[in-house]
């Protein structure tokens, strides 16, 4: 049974993906912000639908937003919400987006819904309460050997200017069964379904992943950034995996 603060999560993405999908493939204005992302009329409607949603029910709870900042980030528990995580595909007509609500309790992510309207999947976790995908219990992989492993990957813009760390991506690359770049929300649904086994990437934002790091450990795996460390607001890369398979990956992305 999903507790009032899940349902809530829920409603609200489901409230944003409403106002996404009637704005979707409407050639809307793009505006940059100060940090050269896209924001459009769909960014900041979706965020303040989740809000409103999120405000009305939890008064109390801070809020983190993608396009309205940070609010009360001092109470014991804060929403963390991107609304449109994916403006540069939505925008370029491209389904791989989603909005991602998260909740941080304590200091520790508790909470996780990730919704992908265009594409057709919700996906949604809490802790102690495994994780799900459109209704249905998902589970990581058993791969267990880095030469039968998918991994998947994202921007790798700051990884491909270490010299090092590109060095031991290569590496690893070659022992790998296959590396595909799914991206975005996409490649964490097919881990936590057990459709791949790894994830890396080096340039996320807390906000980008929160909801999935939850979905990720419910669905047994195992979600750090790239040095091992726990994920916090300031995380910006990522290393997830199932368990058999995150040992060896940290090692291989950190010693070669």
């Amino acid at each position: 049974m999903a507790s009032k603060e899940l349902q809530a999560a829920l409603d609200a993405a489901r409230a944003a993906a409403e106002i996404l999908q009637s704005l979707y493939r409407r050639n809307l204005a793009v505006t940059l912000k100060a940090d050269r992302s896209p924001v459009t009329e769909a960014d900041l409607r979706a965020e303040e639908a989740i809000r409103q949603v999120l405000r009305t029910r939890f008064p109390d709870h801070g809020f983190y937003g993608e396009e309205t900042g940070r609010h009360a980030m001092q109470a014991e528990s804060v929403w963390l919400v991107d609304p449109l995580d994916g403006t540069k595909s939505f925008v370029r007509d491209c389904p791989f987006f989603s909005t991602q609500i998260a909740l941080l309790r304590a200091g520790r992510l508790v909470l996780g819904v990730s919704c992908a309207s265009a594409y057709g999947e919700m996906a949604w976790a809490e802790s102690g309460g495994g994780a799900f995908l459109d209704g249905e219990p998902i589970r990581v992989s058993a791969i267990a050997d880095l030469s039968s492993a998918i991994v998947s990957t994202g921007n790798l813009r700051t990884l491909a200017g270490e010299a090092g760390g590109w060095a031991r991506f290569g590496q690893l690359i070659q022992r790998v069964s296959r590396i595909r770049g799914y991206g975005d929300f996409l490649h964490y649904h097919l881990l936590a379904r057990g459709s791949l086994d790894a994830v890396i990437e080096s340039d996320v934002n807390i906000l980008d992943i929160a909801a999935l790091v939850v979905i990720v450990r419910e669905a047994g795996g195992v979600f750090t950034d790239l040095a091992g460390g726990e994920v916090g607001l300031h995380t910006t890369n990522v290393l997830a995996a199932n368990a058999a398979l995150h040992a060896p990956l940290l090692r291989a992305m950190r010693d070669g």
